[in-house]
């Protein structure tokens, strides 16, 4: 049972960061560019893009490219339970 605890370990780092958890937040209402999430965000698109590669790396948000534009959107809907859940949770405290 405990053998596999490595790959969960890579997802709770990947969603360590609150900028990530803010993104997958703005991801959740549907897909969006790397300009849009940056705007809402407040990040640059240089840190965006950053965290979209970690989350990517770590299969939360998937890309589909549109010539030029990149579109990221959340991989499945269990991502976007496990960040509310989180959010959740940390809030009750």
């Amino acid at each position: 049972m405990d053998d596999n605890l490595e790959p969960v370990a890579e997802l709770f780092k990947a969603l360590s960061s609150p900028s990530r958890l803010r993104l997958l937040r703005l991801l959740a209402d549907g897909s969006e560019t790397v300009g849009h999430l940056a705007t809402a965000s407040g990040l640059s698109q240089p840190l965006v893009s950053q965290h979209l590669r970690t989350l990517r790396s770590a299969g939360l948000v998937s890309v589909e490219r549109a010539g030029r534009e990149a579109h990221y959107a959340i991989a499945d809907e269990h991502v976007s339970h496990i960040v509310d859940d989180a959010v959740k949770h940390a809030l009750e405290t």
